[in-house]
This record gives C-alpha cells, structure tokens and sequence, in this order.
C-alpha cells in the first residue's frame, strides 16, 4: 500500500441528524451533519410527512396550483372555440362538399362527429363525391378547432 495517499480514518466517527439521534460509524471524517435517518424518514416510521427543505414543497406546490389553472383556462378557451352547432361552411370545405354533406343530413359539425363515431370513415367516404382528401381535409380542420375526433 503507498504511503500518504488515504485519509485519516476515523473508526469512531459521530453521526448526528438534525430529529438528535446520533451514533457512530467509521469514516474519514470525525463528524458527520444529516437531514434524516431511519428514525425520522417516513418509509421506517410509518408517518406521512413532508420534509420540506428551503421551501422546496411550497415552490412546487405553487406550480402545480398555477398548472392547474393554465390547463382550466386552456379549456375554458377550448369549449368556447368548439361549439357542436357550428356549420360545417365555416370549415373552409368547398361549396360542393359541403353541399354533398348536407344532402346527407350532416349540416352542422356535432353531425359529423356523430356519423364518425357511429360508422368511422367508411360512413362519410361512402357519400358519393367524398373521398379521402376531402375527409383528411375535414379532419385536419375539425382537429385545429380543437375537437376530439373519435378513434378510427
């Protein structure tokens, strides 16, 4: 072994938590400062609390508070943006298509999420004159407007 290149040990060095238990353990330091042992961490004594270093909970606690807020303000913006009445003219749909539509009884956007969930994209493509690009047109349209779109 070389001489002068290991610590000093301490075989009796103290550990002291800041609940006051202490105890001893070798170390290469005479003394050892800890947040928590096993005589106040709540995993060995069976109590739900919260250590809170330098406000560290309330700081998170306060984020989560303002999250909240940000996703019910999202929302809120969103149902007022999707209205289900809203005419399928003012999603940007040639007149044609929207014509083609109409004739099938789908007129106003809560009817097309209908007919959707109901048959897929199989019950609007077998609309003659409606293929693919108009419904991925459609969708596109109804997904920037904020609408849940049923799973195909």
């Amino acid at each position: 072994m070389k001489q002068g290149i290991h610590p000093k040990w301490y075989p009796e060095a103290k550990v002291v938590c800041a609940c006051g238990n202490t105890w001893t353990t070798g170390a290469t330091v005479p003394e050892i400062r800890t947040d928590i042992c096993s005589a106040c961490h709540p995993f060995f004594t069976g109590e739900q609390r919260i250590v809170d270093t330098e406000g560290r909970v309330d700081i998170f606690m306060k984020r989560l508070k303002k999250r909240d807020e940000i996703r019910a303000e999202a929302e809120a913006r969103k149902a007022a943006q999707t209205p289900p009445d809203l005419p399928l003219a003012e999603l940007g749909l040639s007149k044609r298509y929207t014509n083609i539509l109409a004739e099938n009884g789908i007129n106003v956007v809560q009817d097309l999420l209908n007919r959707l969930s109901e048959g897929g994209d199989d019950s609007i493509l077998e609309f003659p004159g409606i293929g693919r690009k108009v419904l991925a047109d459609l969708k596109k349209q109804l997904k920037a407007r904020g609408y849940q779109l049923p799973e195909a």
